[in-house]
C-alpha cells in the first residue's frame, strides 16, 4: 500500500443561510479578512466564497443556492439536494477537510480503510467521486473528494465528525489561489489556523478519538481524561506540526448546551493573528472564531 500523508488540512466549511454567500463575506470582511470570489459548485447545488491564509489553508464560505421546495418533488435534483453532506447540518463551522491526493490509482479511501482494517477503529471512508468548481472568471476546477461513510448508524457512533478528503486533478492553485500575495494578506494580519476545536458527548469521545487516530495515523496527545490533541500540517507547511486538531468534552453552559443540541460539532475555529489588537473572541454569528498572537 503507497504511504500517504493523511494529516494535511486543507479547508474548513463555514455554512450560512441559502443564498447568503455574500453577505457571508461581508461579515468576514468585518472580522478583518479578505475574501475572494469562489463560485458555483459543479452539481449546481452550492456557491462559495473563500479566506485564503498564508499557510495554505482556507476557511470556505458556503451555502445552499436554493431551499429544497425550490426543486420539483421527486426530482433528480430535489433527492440530491436533500442528500447532500450538510442538508439539514446547523449553520456554522460544519465540516473540514484534508488535502488528498487526486488519484484514483493510489485512492486515500484504500489508504484509511486499510487502517481501519488493521486496528480495528470501524472507520469505512467512500470510494473517491468527482467534484469540481466554476469560477467566477469561468476557470473550470476539478478535484476527487473522499467522504466518510456517515449514514444511519454509524454517525450515531463516531464518524460524524470525521474530515473528508480534497484532492486536487487541476492545479490546488487555482482552487487555493495563494498567489498573488495580496490574497492572503487580512488587515488583521491573519497568518494561519491554530486550532480546530471539536466537542462531543461522553458518550462518543473514545469512539470519535479512536476514528480519527485512524485518519490522521497518529496517536493523539492526551492532555486529561477528557481532551486529546493531534498536530497536524498546513497544506503549504509540509512537515509542521503546528495546528491542533482538539476533541474534548464541553466545559460550561454554553459548550454543555452545543453538544446537547449537536451531540459532535466543530465548536471553534482559532486563527492565527499578528496584530495584538484583533486578539480575542469573535462570532461569525454562526459560530466561534478565536484570534490568537502567534508566538
Amino acid at each position: 500500500m503507497v504511504n500517504l500523508n493523511t494529516d494535511i488540512l486543507d479547508h474548513i466549511v463555514h455554512l450560512g443561510p441559502v443564498g447568503s454567500v455574500d453577505r457571508s463575506a461581508d461579515t468576514f470582511r468585518e472580522l478583518g479578512f479578505r475574501v475572494l470570489p469562489g463560485g458555483v459548485h459543479s452539481d449546481g447545488l452550492t456557491s462559495n466564497a473563500l479566506v485564503v491564509l498564508a499557510d495554505g489553508v482556507y476557511l470556505e464560505l458556503i451555502s445552499f443556492n436554493y431551499p429544497v421546495a425550490h426543486y420539483p418533488a421527486g426530482s433528480p435534483e430535489r433527492q440530491k439536494r436533500e442528500e447532500h453532506r450538510w442538508a439539514g447540518k446547523a449553520l456554522g463551522w460544519v465540516d473540514y477537510a484534508f488535502l488528498g491526493n487526486g488519484s484514483m490509482e493510489n485512492r486515500v479511501s484504500a489508504v484509511i480503510n486499510g487502517r481501519a482494517g488493521r486496528d480495528g477503529s470501524g472507520v469505512r471512508y467512500l470510494e473517491e467521486r468527482e467534484g469540481g468548481r466554476i469560477r467566477t472568471d469561468g476557470e473550470r476546477l476539478e478535484w476527487l473528494i473522499t467522504a466518510p461513510a456517515e449514514e444511519g448508524r454509524e454517525q450515531e457512533e463516531g464518524s460524524a465528525l470525521l474530515p473528508f478528503f480534497c484532492g486536487d486533478v487541476t492545479p490546488r492553485r487555482l482552487r487555493v489561489p495563494t498567489e498573488p500575495d495580496s490574497n492572503t494578506r487580512h488587515p488583521s494580519g491573519a497568518i494561519g489556523i491554530a486550532f480546530i476545536r471539536v466537542l462531543s458527548t461522553a458518550e462518543l469521545l473514545r469512539t470519535l478519538v479512536n476514528r480519527l487516530t485512524t485518519v490522521v495515523g497518529d496517536q493523539a496527545q492526551q492532555h486529561s481524561e477528557s481532551e486529546f490533541v493531534w498536530k497536524i500540517q498546513g497544506a503549504l507547511v509540509e512537515g509542521k506540526k503546528y495546528i491542533k486538531l482538539v476533541v474534548s468534552l464541553p466545559r460550561g453552559e454554553e459548550e454543555e448546551a452545543f453538544v446537547g443540541k449537536m451531540l459532535v460539532g466543530i465548536y471553534e475555529i482559532g486563527v492565527y493573528v499578528g496584530d495584538a489588537e484583533w486578539v480575542g473572541c469573535k462570532m461569525t454569528p454562526y459560530g466561534k472564531l478565536t484570534m490568537v498572537r502567534q508566538k
